[in-house]
């Protein structure tokens, strides 16, 4: 029996102590792992919820140990429609987990790789309104206060396509606040450690620098370029290549990639993307706000219906039941699908 095998058996064991079942593991980390599961309670109470838990050799690193704890300290305080809610931070021995909430769908990452299989392009309309539903997500954290009011100054540093989920029901949902900085919940160590995954950070990120929410609003950008144009801005390669990237390399507009691309859509991006952080919009909020009057100031726009229709289109298998509803005004039968060239 593997190691990954006998420390799922033994999370199993301990979960179902304490009123929690196990389904089936969803993925494996190089930190832990993430389960589907049921909560009970009484009365035939039942709850689906994802089931975070670390591995147990790290549950001896004090400093890991303790980024967990103020993720789901941090993120129990962040009840917003666009950030998946943590119900429950539980320890049982010398394991970790975390309760919270279970969305039945794809992270952005398997969205796109879903178009690239298909050899298809994700709707610009749809792109946007994907994008403007984390810029919400992230103004919300942004602004966060603490009890007295004071300003929390969180900032996610780990915006990535494998971050954001889009459910089956068309919502879009900011997650894993794991290595995000917040006054008296998370460890700052900007200046010493690479906080992030490379291909997604900002210029100020990859060169070991404090950050400030301005550093998201980049990566989001980054990871809207990629969802829109079907390409990675900064490269896959080495680290060490993709921070100099990150860095030096010239920010191509989408429409050198795709001629027909909206002009407007392509200012709100090349401006996030500006390597200056006083260049950019100076919250997310703003960003969010513009991509939402692209989307709806001359015209009927996506909603989540919308994007629930085209995630039926897209991911057949994960729609057991009757097709999503009908949306009067917008018709994903009707959204331009153009080929990958």
């Amino acid at each position: 029996m593997t190691k990954r095998k006998e420390e799922t058996l033994k999370i199993k064991e301990i979960l179902d102590k304490n009123r929690f079942r196990l389904v089936r593991k969803i993925a494996d980390g190089g930190m832990g792992s993430v389960y589907e599961g049921v909560q009970y309670g009484a009365e035939g109470f039942e709850k689906v919820v994802a089931i975070k838990a670390i591995q147990e050799s790290l549950s001896k690193d004090a400093e890991f140990v303790e980024m967990f704890i103020g993720e789901a300290k941090l993120v129990a305080d962040l009840v917003h429609q666009n950030i998946v809610q943590i119900y429950q931070l539980g320890k049982v021995g010398n394991i970790y987990y975390i309760a919270m909430e279970y969305l039945e769908g794809v992270n952005l990452q398997e969205f796109m790789n879903r178009h690239y299989e298909l050899g298809l392009k994700v709707p610009v309309e749809l792109g946007v309104f994907i994008i403007s539903r984390v810029a919400r997500a992230l103004e919300y954290a942004h602004r966060k206060t603490d009890r007295n009011g004071n300003p929390l100054g969180v900032v996610h540093r780990d915006v990535s396509p494998k971050n954001v989920m889009i459910s089956t029901e068309g919502v879009v949902k900011l997650t894993d606040f794991g290595i995000a900085k917040a006054a008296n919940y998370m460890r700052n160590q900007e200046g010493d450690v690479l906080m992030g995954k490379a291909q997604y950070m900002s210029p100020e990120q990859a060169q070991y620098m404090q950050t400030d929410r301005r550093s998201d609003i980049f990566s989001l950008a980054v990871v809207m370029f990629e969802l829109m144009t079907g390409q990675n801005l900064f490269g896959s390669d080495k680290t060490s290549v993709i921070l100099e990237n990150v860095v030096y390399r010239e920010v191509p507009r989408p429409s050198t990639i795709i001629p027909d691309f909206p002009q407007d859509v392509e200012r709100i991006m090349m401006k996030a993307l500006e390597r200056k952080v006083e260049n950019r919009f100076q919250d997310a909020g703003r960003m969010g706000y513009e991509l939402e009057y692209y989307m709806y100031h001359d015209r009927f726009g996506p909603t989540n219906v919308t994007l629930e229709k085209y995630m039926n289109r897209v991911f057949p298998e994960l729609f057991r039941s009757q097709p999503p509803p009908g949306e009067q005004g917008w018709d994903t039968e009707g959204t331009t699908i153009t080929l990958l060239k």
